[in-house]
């Protein structure tokens, strides 16, 4: 059994028991959280895919983490003109144990 879900403007594939990071969440950890954009359902070989969400479905997950990816350097660049502009960029996570899938 899997459901594919949306949070943050991605897309996720989650079975029972996976552990993702999503867009950061304001929820504290060890609390659980209920997702409810899930866009398609499969359960027993029969996929059920909403319009544009499954009626009824969620997700339930626990929430880990909260913490901060590793750091990107975006570095901006024009030649001949003396132009350079360096800046770091950390994007914050919610990490996420998937519980339960109700369809």
């Amino acid at each position: 059994m899997y459901a594919i879900l949306t949070t943050g403007g991605k897309q996720y594939k989650v079975q029972e028991g996976d552990v993702i990071y999503v867009e950061k969440l304001a929820v504290d950890v060890d609390t659980t959280v209920e997702l409810n954009n899930v866009l398609a359902v499969s359960k027993d070989g029969e996929l059920v895919i909403g319009k544009p969400v499954v009626e009824g479905a969620n997700v339930v997950a626990k929430v880990l983490a909260q913490g901060k990816a590793k750091k990107i350097i975006v570095f901006k660049y024009k030649r001949k003109k003396d132009y350079r502009r360096k800046q770091g960029h950390r994007q914050q996570y919610t990490k996420l144990q998937i519980e339960k899938i109700n369809a």
